[in-house]
């Protein structure tokens, strides 16, 4: 791939849909100012004071914040939302980034998942955290209308990312009917779908795998060399499986052929937060643009070194920061390495 090739792929993301599928979370930074601290009257308790209240979406959200600032055309948000102020701020939060939630189911049955992160602004760090999680079963009637909306939009979007964030199995968007009905639309294979789960992994089939080096030991075992982890994986689910390092860079593999792909050097301070999310948007809005995988996978690795260097927010990275990456870490175009590693 060389400059002019990613110009012409990263130009064709305004003609695409892509559907996010899963749990959004509200991201709420409360920020602390230790110099204004109150002693509670009633309690004698520190009563920390709240200077300033950030928003923004969090977990499928950090998905779709990627998507629009890669310019994708459409961005359509699907999930389960509470009745609540935290879905009020989190769907202007997602509207705010030019996000379709019209197809964001709202019920008073349901809280909106929330990490409150209260922050010193005197040092940066991040206290205690207060999270707010629905911890009981989705009811059939919300797991249907969802599964409904779900098969009609998918016939829409040109890719899908599913993103399974809460570890509570069945209390969340990503119910097991859910994981069906990806399965079912997954066997398709005419679009590129891609699952991220934090808990889950080993319940997604017929879509394309984005395990970390620790979720990918739990599905193929204790492997000391990735690429090998990764063929082994890709094989057995027959579908592609992107591989996340950190800093050692990103493996793709098809099941045939495998892609290490080196990390790219950035200099320190980094925030991984998010960097995960940044690879899933990229990947899907590459392969739906018509990127074969490793280019994909590239671009995956692009925007998610673009992302660490954002501290203390979850970043995104734009089109022209990926060409100015690409640009400065390719100067000669980039041809990614094939290996056939023994399963």
């Amino acid at each position: 791939m060389d400059h002019t090739q990613l110009t012409s792929l990263l130009d064709r993301f305004k003609d695409l849909t892509i559907l996010v599928l899963g749990d959004f979370f509200l991201d709420r930074y409360l920020m602390i100012d230790p110099d204004l601290a109150e002693k509670s009257v009633e309690t004698g308790l520190e009563a920390h004071q709240v200077v300033e209240i950030r928003n923004s979406p969090g977990a499928a959200g950090t998905v779709t914040n990627n998507l629009c600032a890669l310019e994708v055309g459409q961005v359509i948000a699907l999930g389960i939302v509470g009745q609540d102020g935290h879905g009020f701020d989190l769907t202007q939060g997602l509207e705010k980034t030019g996000v379709d939630t019209s197809h964001l189911i709202t019920t008073p049955k349901r809280y909106t998942p929330t990490y409150t992160k209260p922050i010193r602004i005197s040092t940066g760090s991040e206290m205690e955290r207060l999270d707010v999680k629905n911890r009981t079963i989705v009811s059939p009637d919300l797991e249907e209308r969802l599964l409904d909306r779900f098969e009609a939009l998918f016939a829409e979007a040109d890719g899908v990312i599913v993103v399974d964030q809460v570890q509570e199995r069945g209390c969340g968007t990503i119910t097991d009917g859910v994981r069906r009905k990806v399965a079912e639309l997954g066997s398709r294979n005419d679009r590129p779908v891609l699952a991220d789960s934090r808990a889950h992994i080993d319940t997604f089939s017929n879509v394309i795998l984005k395990p970390n080096e620790n979720e990918l030991a739990g599905l193929v075992g204790d492997r000391t060399e990735p690429d090998i982890a990764a063929l082994t994986l890709a094989h057995r689910i027959q579908r592609p499986v992107i591989l996340t390092r950190g800093s050692e860079g990103i493996v793709a593999s098809d099941g045939l052929v495998t892609w290490s792909i080196p990390g790219i050097p950035v200099p320190e301070p980094t925030d991984i937060v998010g960097a995960g999310d940044s690879v899933s948007a990229a990947v899907v809005s590459a392969l739906a643009g018509g990127a074969d995988l490793p280019e994909a996978a590239l671009l995956g690795l692009i925007a998610s070194s673009i992302t660490v260097q954002q501290i203390g927010t979850t970043g995104t990275a734009t089109p022209s920061q990926v060409l100015s990456r690409f640009t400065d870490t390719y100067p000669r175009g980039f041809t990614p390495r094939a290996d056939s590693p023994q399963r």
